[in-house]
């Protein structure tokens, strides 16, 4: 198994990075908490990854901090969760945030995320209550500086387009997420607060 990729960031998009190492590109699905961590293109970066191999696919998935990528594999043990919604929880609640959102068993907050609707939350919730702990020690014995990319880099000139990007590939329609970001857009605004500001004012995508 793939525990770890190093090497110069090639490409990133949301969703996605290329990563060249030893001459070989890893196309590396991430969620959104890493993609806002990830350095400019031309620079050197570590992504913890987890490898899926299916019939029908290999996948090769990417998270700047171990204990999302750990808690990555826990999410795809629950009946219901593959590596899709696993990556959208990912996306709209870093590891440390899901972790208190179960310890509080906030049902609201997750079902803010597209395609997790309230029995699913619910399911998840009682599930990873007895999980979590296997996740605990791992943040307590692991090196910050061993799980952490680089400080992020200045937003793009365009943020708000960036964050309509952003919630388009979560599964929004185009005009919602353009009205979304629009409705609490503010002068000075980072991509990544315009993009959690819009999930907590949005309905889950397909509802």
């Amino acid at each position: 198994m793939i525990g770890r990729i190093r090497g110069l960031l090639v490409e990133k998009s949301p969703g996605q990075a290329l990563v060249e190492c030893h001459g070989l590109g890893y196309e590396v699905d991430i969620p959104y908490t890493t993609f806002f961590n990830l350095p400019e293109p031309g620079q050197e970066l570590t992504l913890h990854t987890h490898f899926a191999v299916r019939e029908d696919a290999q996948s090769l998935f990417g998270f700047s901090a171990r204990l999302d990528r750990d808690l990555f594999r826990l999410l795809v043990k629950v009946n219901g969760v593959g590596p899709k919604m696993a990556l959208a929880i990912l996306s709209g609640l870093d590891a440390q945030q899901f972790i208190r959102c179960v310890e509080a068993r906030d049902v609201a907050a997750l079902v803010k995320v597209p395609g997790v609707g309230k029995k699913t939350a619910e399911r998840l919730l009682i599930d990873m209550a007895d999980r979590i702990g296997q996740l605990e020690g791992v943040f307590q014995l692991s090196d910050p500086a061993a799980t952490t990319l680089p400080a992020a880099t200045p937003p793009p000139v365009d943020p708000i387009e960036e964050a309509e990007s952003a919630l388009i590939a979560l599964g929004y329609k185009p005009q919602e997420a353009a009205k979304a970001v629009n409705q609490i857009a503010g002068e000075g605004m980072s991509r990544e607060e315009l993009i959690r500001l819009a999930l907590k004012n949005m309905i889950p995508a397909g509802r």
